[in-house]
């Protein structure tokens, strides 16, 4: 047995709750964004997931859960959260009805696994089962992150993906011509889920994924993916993130809540990148940098 854990947030609220569920939860979090049947556009709120099991460990875990909750409510305006009990069976098919075939950008379609879809000439088709990880096309980080693959990307760089989740960055570049990718994720759940999507996308002999982050990315990248929250950037900027670049090489850097892009910027600038591209969908900022050359490094 499951408890099910959800609230609906918005703006910077959003990635704080994102991060107490990441801390608390099973799997880490999920985020849902309501698709808007009438405009045909992804709304403004986000429903945040989490699941606890049952058990005396879940009770402990809820606690600290609702308690973070209340404090983060002392900061931010925040709905009381949803309880609901599932079963595995419950589980395991609640979340697949928030998700459809999705189009992003000029070729890109992410088709959940379960769902059929007849492929138009040009589409480069990633079929997603996300599960219990973070990446599942519909976020706008995760929709700028993509968009910023189309147009950037070249054929044969060599892609380093910091924080994978489902792997939908990883095996969109892949399909976009990768040479290779490296996916990296700390969550333990997360890397098996990107490992399943990237055996059902066909493109294992293209992305490695690994448990970890930086210190497990040997050499330099042509292209680093970093689709996370704005403090992990800063400090991934400050453990020497420009040395896993090659010179000219590019960051895309997104999960940063607009107030904080300053802070984002400053850090990647203080640390040998320059920020070339700004991208912006609602309060959610993308920024896509170039690693300087050594002589033009302060």
């Amino acid at each position: 047995m499951w408890l099910e854990v959800s609230i609906q947030v918005d703006g910077e609220a959003a990635e704080a709750v994102i991060e107490l569920f990441n801390r608390c939860g099973h799997g880490g979090a999920v985020v849902l964004t309501e698709f808007n049947e009438e405009f045909g556009e992804i709304g403004g709120a986000v429903t945040v997931r989490t699941y606890l099991p049952i058990s005396r460990e879940g009770l402990e875990t809820r606690r600290r859960l609702e308690e973070g909750l209340w404090h983060l409510s002392q900061i931010y305006p925040l709905p009381a959260p949803r309880f609901r009990r599932l079963t595995e069976e419950d589980w395991a098919s609640a979340w697949k009805k928030h998700y459809r075939v999705l189009r992003v950008g000029r070729c890109l379609v992410i088709k959940p696994s379960w769902q059929e879809y007849a492929p138009r000439p040009g589409d480069v088709v990633v079929e997603l089962d996300p599960g219990m990880a973070f990446g599942t096309g519909v976020h706008p980080t995760t929709q700028m992150c993509l968009a910023a693959l189309e147009d950037h990307l070249r054929p044969g760089m060599r892609v380093l993906d910091l924080g994978t989740g489902s792997g939908i960055l990883a095996i969109a570049a892949a399909k976009l011509g990768a040479g290779s990718v490296l996916a990296l994720d700390v969550d333990p759940v997360a890397v098996r889920v990107a490992r399943d999507n990237v055996l059902a996308n066909e493109v294992e002999d293209i992305v490695v994924v690994r448990q970890g982050s930086l210190a497990e990315a040997e050499g330099r990248f042509d292209f680093v993916l970093a689709n996370i929250l704005a403090k992990v950037i800063v400090e991934l900027a400050e453990q020497s993130l420009a040395d896993r670049l090659r010179t000219g090489g590019l960051l895309v850097a997104a999960g940063i809540i607009e107030d904080q892009e300053e802070e984002v910027r400053g850090a990647l600038q203080a640390h040998g990148m320059a920020v070339i591209e700004r991208r912006q969908e609602r309060d959610w900022v993308m920024l896509i940098a170039a690693r300087r050359p050594p002589d033009l490094e302060p």
